[in-house]
């Protein structure tokens, strides 16, 4: 029955993209954002890419505007009491799956449970840590039961922090935070995201058809609160990860936007109105797997890192961004002004002390017991893209001519590099970055805690680990921006990653295409995009 039901939506929908399509050629785009993604489970996904599919056909108690403003989406209204412990969430009657269920508050119960599970594996389980009990269920000492959300009746969501938290609205619209329904899972298992009739979602689109390591086909799903303010028809996400091919269908009109483009050819690319600039809160650094034993020693990784030239990179290789000498990139603003500037550089980028960083490098690596290079063993730079490989091959030279060490890259699908790098930790240097999931400097600190999954270097540091806890109960603005500063430098004592640079984003964009919603989180939305004839 319930897969007649699935058929019939889909048919309606497919007459309302047919009855559009009448009075607009143009409601159909094609975007690609790379490679087939790893999943499109919003418990499980970690990856900025693999979100745009998923942001599409789900959405959370709250969205952003086109403006970056928090606003209601599955919830219509929330309230907060004074203690700020007890958020209550007021869902919109007329939110209703793409089968045309009705969605309740008993998903979002269900939905929280599951990211928290052990048995789920979610890599982004910690960001429901500020929820009551979320860390002792994520770490086996409670069960999913005891998580502090409750569904008061069927449209009214309960949930209880352990501390105040000032920015949990925020949080509540990441992908993680997003409701599943449980007979969908319970029925399909581990395959629910893999076909369009089990792909049951709640937000502006549907699948249509999926077809692996080819396309993912979206259409508007006609049961969607707000469908009538979506105006793409269909979206067709073009599964691709070659940069010349992306690049040649741009220029031919058969594709709209691409994430995938050769660095050599930007500006070529830019005069001939086929790039734009994307301003993001991210940061791109080497991960350094400090269990690795040439690695361990502190002096070779603080080393390596003071020799690469990172004005050179920015000005070019990348040809965008900002040098980094930390983790927490500009932007990020509290009352004493801007977190990065008011915590300095750790690693000096300014173009006159390179020869100071060039001397101190070479002096470490004598005292590592590695002069010259000596006895220096082969390392290899674990990636995931052209882009990064071609990064990583004029840091190859700097560290050869300086450091007379050799080095070799090992480029991997985005899908299997996830699965070396975060799982297996099968790597020694690697691709690593962060784009910020809210805007505070948590969203990078917490990375590093001991028991984060997305802690790919094993770094462990007690003080580190208090700290960041202890920050979480601060309310106190200063003292709390204070303590994660202590946090960071830490981090930077130890030498735990090679910061690169502050990120910001080329993209291949068709100049027909108009109103993409961008955010400095890297998140991509074409609900009101169109193509301008």
């Amino acid at each position: 029955m319930k897969k007649v039901i699935y058929f019939v939506f889909l048919f309606i929908s497919i007459i309302f993209i047919s009855c559009s399509s009448k009075e607009n050629k143009y409601n159909e785009l094609f975007i690609n954002v790379g490679s087939e993604p790893k999943t499109i489970d919003p418990a499980l996904s970690i990856s900025i890419a693999d979100s745009t599919y998923i942001i599409h056909a789900f959405e959370g108690l709250l969205s952003k505007d086109k403006e970056g403003k928090l606003i209601g989406a599955a919830a219509e209204s929330w309230d907060i009491s004074e203690d700020g412990l007890v958020y209550t969430f007021h869902l919109r009657t007329n939110a209703k799956w793409s089968d045309g269920v009705n969605v309740t508050a008993e998903d979002f119960v269900y939905s929280w449970k599951r990211v928290v599970d052990r048995n789920t594996a979610s890599e982004g389980s910690l960001q429901l840590e500020p929820i009551k009990n979320a860390r002792d269920i994520i770490f086996g000492k409670l069960n999913s039961d005891s998580l502090g959300v409750k569904a008061i009746n069927d449209y009214t969501f309960e949930v209880t922090l352990e501390r105040p938290m000032p920015y949990f609205l925020e949080l509540t619209s990441l992908s993680t935070f997003y409701p599943v329904r449980k007979d969908i899972i319970e029925k399909y298992g581990d395959t629910w995201t893999m076909n369009p009739e089990s792909y049951v979602c709640n937000g502006p689109y549907m699948i249509l058809e999926r077809s692996i390591d080819d396309k993912i086909v979206m259409v508007k799903n006609v049961n969607y609160w707000d469908y009538w303010n979506i105006i793409p028809e269909k979206i067709t996400f073009v599964i691709m990860n070659n940069p010349t091919s992306s690049e040649a269908a741009i220029k031919e009109g058969s594709l709209h936007f691409s994430t995938i483009l050769q660095n050599n050819d930007i500006d070529k690319l830019r005069n001939e109105g086929y790039v734009q600039y994307i301003s993001k809160l991210g940061v791109i650094y080497y991960a350094l797997n400090i269990t690795n034993e040439v690695l361990k020693d502190d002096r070779v990784r603080k080393a390596l890192s003071l020799v690469i030239d990172r004005n050179y990179i920015v000005n070019n290789v990348v040809k965008s961004g900002l040098p980094a000498g930390a983790l927490v990139p500009f932007g990020i603003p509290y009352s004493e002004g801007d977190f990065r500037e008011v915590g300095g550089d750790y690693i000096s980028v300014k173009p006159e002390d390179y020869a100071t960083n060039l001397y101190e490098a070479r002096r470490l690596m004598a005292e590592a017991g590695y002069p010259n290079g000596n006895n220096f063993p082969v390392i290899t730079f674990l990636s995931d893209s052209t882009a990064s490989s071609q990064i990583f091959e004029a840091v190859q030279h700097m560290w050869k001519e300086t450091l007379n060490i050799d080095s070799t890259i090992d480029q991997e699908e985005l899908a299997v590099f996830l699965q070396t790098f975060f799982t297996d930790k099968n790597y020694v240097l690697a691709r690593g970055g962060w784009t910020a999931d809210y805007t505070d400097p948590m969203t990078f600190l917490s990375l590093f805690l001991s028991y984060s999954p997305q802690n790919h270097s094993s770094f462990s540091n007690e003080e580190y680990d208090n700290l960041i806890i202890s920050s979480m109960s601060m309310t106190n603005e200063i003292e709390r921006m204070n303590t994660l500063h202590k946090a960071e430098k830490i981090l930077f004592d130890n030498d735990v990653i090679i910061p690169l640079y502050y990120d910001t984003v080329p993209i291949l964009i068709s100049p027909k295409l108009k109103n993409v919603v961008y955010d400095t989180l890297s998140r991509y939305r074409f609900n009101y995009a169109y193509l301008d004839e």
